[in-house]
């Protein structure tokens, strides 16, 4: 059984707190949230302790869940590892490249586990969609989002298009020779919409589109290859696909078993720490989205 808390219980922080509640093998010691109230009520609800000091939950603790504005990922996984915890960190890993560096090098030194949320890895549809990927020539990635007035202390790539930039390193098994971006600030101080354009060394191109100002959520992976298009919708989990076959075009749909992302997310995490291997998205892939994104964003703000 291992002992879990989860530092930051607001909107994402909350449903960590309940599925831990439901997995047979964590046990849910406490939240900690600098709102007592709320950690009081989400203690209350999945029968756990409740903390405003992060630093006294982890001393209980075998492992945690952070779920707190990016801002403050760094310091708060700090002290968590500091104090020899496992550590499941919401994306993006850190605001900063050499930040996430020196969580990895400390993780290592301690032999610790960094797992970094990047959620869609364990979409099931993303899972069915990999397994039908052999060479990708061309992929489009769109992840729009209405504006939720959440996260807008970042840009909207390290909030949204992280998620994507993470996805599209894992199915393109080749170094980026060329990255070209735009994008803009609508609503908030933050870029709000990002356009990034991809190129890499076996000549696969990907374009990603993310916005957190559109009329609708619209959540899409496309990959083009071998006469084949392969279209996922990460909100169904369902795989269409199109393939040219004697001259005629011919679709069929796949849809896996809906599972919650999130759920399968966290079981991973808690087999990680109970069988000591390393997750899916380490510290170490983590960083390497955030490096992307970041120059993404900078490409944006300077205009080239």
């Amino acid at each position: 059984m291992i002992n879990v808390g989860v530092i930051g219980v607001g909107s994402i922080g909350a449903h960590h707190a309940r599925i831990f509640s439901e997995i047979r093998d964590a046990n849910l010691v406490g939240v900690a949230d600098t709102d007592f109230k709320q950690a009081e009520k989400i203690a209350s609800k999945y029968n756990c302790k409740a903390y405003k000091d992060y630093s006294r939950l982890i001393t209980a603790v075998d492992a945690v869940t952070i779920a707190v504005p990016t801002t403050i990922h760094f310091k708060i996984a700090l002290d968590c590892l500091k104090k020899n915890k496992d550590i499941l960190i919401e994306k993006p890993i850190t605001p900063a490249v050499h930040e996430a560096e020196k969580l990895i090098a400390e993780a290592k030194k301690r032999n610790l586990i960094i797992q970094v949320g990047h959620l869609e890895r364990f979409n099931a549809g993303l899972a069915l969609i990999s397994s039908m990927t052999e060479q990708p020539q061309l992929i489009e990635a769109m992840r729009l989002s209405p504006f939720l007035k959440r996260s807008i202390d970042i840009d909207v790539t390290l909030d949204l298009m992280i998620h994507d930039i993470d996805i599209i390193l894992s199915l393109v098994k080749s170094e980026i020779t060329d990255l070209r971006a735009t994008g803009a600030k609508v609503l908030t101080d933050n870029i709000d919409i990002a356009y990034a354009w991809l190129e890499f060394k076996n000549g696969c191109i990907a374009e990603v589109i993310s916005s957190r100002v559109a009329a609708e959520k619209i959540r899409q992976l496309k990959v083009v290859q071998n006469n084949t298009c392969l279209t996922l919708n990460y909100q169904t989990q369902e795989v269409s696909r199109y393939r040219k076959i004697n001259g005629k075009i011919k679709k069929d749909t796949r849809k896996s078993e809906i599972k919650e992302p999130l759920k399968e997310q966290l079981v991973s995490f808690v087999e990680c720490v109970k069988k000591r291997v390393q997750p899916i998205v380490s510290g170490a892939e983590g960083k390497k989205a955030l490096q992307i994104v970041l120059r993404i964003s900078e490409m944006i703000r300077h205009g080239n």
